[in-house]
């Protein structure tokens, strides 16, 4: 087992994003994935299985697309837990169940094996910057020890306390961005509809008490076409929209503010639009309105970061 070798298992959207800044700052990655290319299009050496991945680095990463995932992941005949090694680190990037993380950290813990959760946010424009935030759980000293780890891929991490506390974290986030892409999204709809000026709009709301994430960094790209596309998707926020409310009822807390993103992006879905980024739930609120769009339809390949 190499000590300066980091493994990552996982690498979509966000994890090939974060294998490239690792690659970049110079960091050796061998890198698993059930799509090879995306492998080697990050720039990391292609691991033909996640034992090979696990016997050959110190330090994991995971970033998949929920629980049930890493669950297969770790728990699966050929996973993790079955070739981990007393005095690893596996770090979860992935958004999901703070309960499973923290059984999944009972299960590490009786090998020897540290394991963090490490929520992310900054969608992937901060992922290829290397601009990260990161909210984690775990060990304090392992964290600190991960400091070479974490450097090339987030500009800000906090540790928010023991296992879970990172993915509750993450929750949490991702729960009022559901809530305020989803409003701004009708906002900017109605906004539409009423002949306003879209961009005048913004700088409005930008200035008054309805300003949020998604006034500020993703409208004033959508109003002229550019959607942001390689962020989280719509099935993806109900998702996490669903892990939220699963972590308040374990905690014994009302969530009365659920229903508007839950529906909002179940009809990004329904209409088509569930694999594209979340921020597309404003054409599907758009689809219900008449067929408003906020930009001229010929103009919607930008990708600004």
């Amino acid at each position: 087992m190499d000590n300066t070798t980091l493994g990552f298992i996982g690498l979509g959207n966000m994890g090939g994003r974060m294998t490239r800044c690792l690659v970049d700052a110079g960091l050796k990655v061998l890198g698993y994935d059930t799509d090879p290319g995306r492998v080697r299009a990050a720039g990391a050496t292609v691991a033909g299985s996640i034992a090979e991945v696990v016997s050959e680095s110190a330090v994991v990463l995971l970033s998949l697309p929920d629980s049930k995932v890493v669950e297969a992941v770790v728990e699966g005949p050929h996973g993790l837990l079955a070739h981990c090694r007393q005095g690893q680190i596996v770090v979860d990037l992935s958004t999901a169940a703070a309960s499973s993380t923290m059984r999944l950290h009972g299960l590490f813990a009786e090998r020897g094996v540290q394991y963090v959760d490490a929520g992310i946010s900054g969608g992937a424009a901060a992922a290829q910057k290397g601009a990260l935030t990161l909210m984690v759980g775990g060990d304090a000293a392992t964290v600190d020890a991960l400091a070479w780890v974490f450097k090339p891929i987030a500009s800000k991490v906090f540790l928010m306390g023991e296992s879970g506390a990172g993915h509750t974290t993450k929750l949490l986030n991702n729960f009022l961005n559901a809530v305020s892409l989803a409003a701004t999204a009708e906002v900017m709809v109605a906004g539409k509809k009423a002949g306003l000026d879209l961009h005048r709009l913004l700088d409005v709301l930008n200035a008054s008490s309805g300003v949020n994430f998604a006034t500020l960094n993703r409208f004033p790209h959508i109003v002229d076409g550019n959607y942001l596309e390689g962020g989280l998707t719509g099935k993806l926020m109900s998702k996490d929209v669903v892990l939220y409310l699963d972590r308040v009822r374990e905690l014994g807390v009302a969530s009365l503010n659920a229903s508007g993103p839950l529906a909002s992006f179940g009809l990004q879905t329904a209409l088509g639009y569930g694999d594209l980024i979340s921020n597309r739930v404003v054409d599907a609120i758009g689809d219900m309105s008449g067929g408003v769009r906020l930009h001229d339809t010929a103009n919607t390949t930008g990708e600004k970061a």
